[in-house]
């Protein structure tokens, strides 16, 4: 079993779409806190480390054999906080990062909420510097779309997401540094690669639950 852990109700049928689509078989348990990104906001990232122990702890002990932390702004705490869970914990934007750095060094970073800024920026330097490639970052905050995206017009906020993206010119690679960002991805018409985070997310959770499933084989005892 998969666990991920949301921030937003509104995430639990995307990943679900993407697992019938990409990952039959696999088994997801969706763990929502939506407090945990709105006092993120209101105190920064670090303030719900606590929060997210407990959540992964609550996984773990349902049964999780990796954890998906499906929010960008809290993302690097529930790495950092993986440490002691027993079983892996991963961002999901984190392959997307990395596929960033790939595509070239003039990065732009789209988000709807400020907060996703420092951390999403943080983890492009980290996969640049493992990379060994420099890489130039700039952000852009979409206005109005996560007001759209709290009331639940995905359609609104995923044409204004889509909108900011077409307006950028000068880029190798542009960011749609939230998951709820996602459906725009389909609605631009830029030649700059757009990247988003839950499908290579996925992928990478259900990569970790194979490897996972693969090493209790390796180690249960066989008769003799």
């Amino acid at each position: 079993m998969l666990a991920l852990l949301h921030t937003s109700p509104l995430h639990v049928p995307v990943f679900d779409t993407l697992r019938d689509e990409d990952h039959q078989g696999l088994e997801l348990r969706h763990f929502v806190d939506e407090e945990l990104l709105a006092r993120a906001r209101r105190e920064g990232p670090e303030a719900v480390a606590d929060g997210v122990r407990a959540a992964l702890d609550r996984a773990v002990a349902e049964g999780a054999r990796a954890v998906l932390c499906t929010c960008s702004t809290i993302g690097g705490v529930a790495e950092a906080a993986g440490a002691g869970a027993g079983v892996p914990v991963l961002r999901s934007d984190r392959p997307m990062a990395a596929a960033a750095v790939a595509a070239g060094s003039r990065i732009v970073v789209l988000a709807t909420v400020e907060s996703t800024f420092g951390p999403t920026v943080s983890l492009i330097e980290e996969e640049a510097r493992r990379a060994g490639r420099p890489v130039q970052v700039r952000t852009g905050l979409v206005e109005g779309a996560w007001t759209c995206f709290e009331a639940g017009d995905t359609e609104g906020c995923a044409r204004l997401v889509a909108a900011a993206v077409d307006a950028v010119t000068d880029a190798d690679a542009i960011i749609l540094a939230q998951g709820s960002m996602a459906p725009a991805q389909h609605l631009t018409r830029t030649a700059v690669p757009v990247l988003s985070s839950p499908r290579p997310g996925l992928a990478a959770g259900a990569a970790a639950v194979n490897a996972a499933q693969a090493h209790l084989g390796l180690c249960r005892p066989t008769g003799g």
